[in-house]
């Protein structure tokens, strides 16, 4: 799906200074992850655009990477002492009751999706922006939207609460990822 190598893109990605970049790649081994995660945060430090290590509580820690995304039933299962080690702690959600957990858990944010159709989730519909904004009012913590997001129907997303969008492909495939961040207001 990357027009080039995965490393040059996330340069590129890091160097437009996203409010963040989530690494997930779920389909690496914890090794892989690892060795993927290393150059990632390198990159990410190089220009200070914060890095959220997604799904590998263990190599966030061995990391000391301080940002950890995770599905809530990973997030379930760890204690208190392994969340007080992460100061950004965001899970995906699917639901009102799945935003109120997470908060309960201790995240400091959340991804909330998907709103729109998209290639990743064929033939699953979109939970559309009605769904966005209930989980916004739900919680008080800043909510990002997911799933096929892009500058044409940012408006609706923020009118409907959220913090900001998570994009992929977009980002990816783009031929300018600065104009198109800067396109969807989530260049700092």
């Amino acid at each position: 799906m990357c027009r080039e190598n995965f490393s040059e893109r996330i340069e590129k990605i890091a160097a437009a200074h996203p409010a963040g970049i989530i690494l997930r790649e779920k389909d690496l081994t914890e090794d892989e992850y690892e060795r993927l995660a290393v150059k990632t945060l390198e990159i990410c430090r190089k220009h200070g655009a914060p890095c959220i290590l997604h799904g590998f509580q263990s190599v966030a820690a061995k990391l000391d990477c301080s940002s950890l995304h995770l599905p809530l039933n990973t997030l379930r299962s760890l204690s208190d002492e392994e969340k007080s080690r992460f100061s950004t702690l965001g899970a995906s959600c699917h639901s009102v009751e799945d935003a109120i957990e997470a908060e309960k858990l201790g995240c400091t944010y959340i991804t909330a999706g998907h709103i729109y159709d998209t290639d990743c989730k064929k033939g699953l519909p979109g939970r559309g922006t009605e769904f966005l904004k209930s989980v916004c009012d739900s919680v008080s913590i800043p909510v990002y939207a997911i799933g096929g997001i892009c500058p044409d129907n940012i408006a609706e997303i923020r009118s409907a609460g959220a913090s900001g969008a998570c994009v992929m492909s977009g980002a990816m495939v783009c031929d300018d990822v600065q104009k198109y961040l800067n396109e969807l207001g989530e260049s700092k």
